[in-house]
């Protein structure tokens, strides 16, 4: 079950090839962000274009990955000062950032649901 409130969550701020899935994000987690992806952590990454993004985390009995793709916009991440290449955020933050809100915009973006191709 998801308990995002006990969780630490992290951003990978450099970004991430979305092909890439389970033990391939894991050893990421590992030798970028020097993180340990068995400690129930989230962690939270990102491709170039800002479109997309997976959260990997272990439920205790396994890997977990979730992945979520903006239909317009892209995801904002936290603007850090120096030479990071991962940050924590808080609960509230990943929820404004999966509903593709600006963290700095006082009112969220309207997105609209695309319209199918014709023919």
């Amino acid at each position: 079950m998801l308990n995002l409130a006990a969780a630490t969550i992290f951003l990978g701020l450099e970004p991430t090839d979305m092909r890439k899935s389970f033990d391939t994000l894991a050893a990421r987690v590992r030798e970028h962000l020097h993180g340990d992806p068995l400690s129930g952590s989230w962690f939270v990454f990102r491709n170039r274009a800002g479109d997309r993004l997976k959260i990997l985390y272990w439920d205790g009995d396994g890997f977990a990955l979730w992945q979520k793709r903006l239909a317009k916009g892209a995801f904002e991440f936290p603007k850090v000062i120096g030479p990071a290449i991962g940050v924590a955020i808080t609960a509230t933050d990943l929820a404004l950032i999966l509903g593709g809100v600006a963290l700095n915009a006082k009112r969220r973006m309207r997105y609209t649901r695309p319209t199918p191709p014709a023919g």
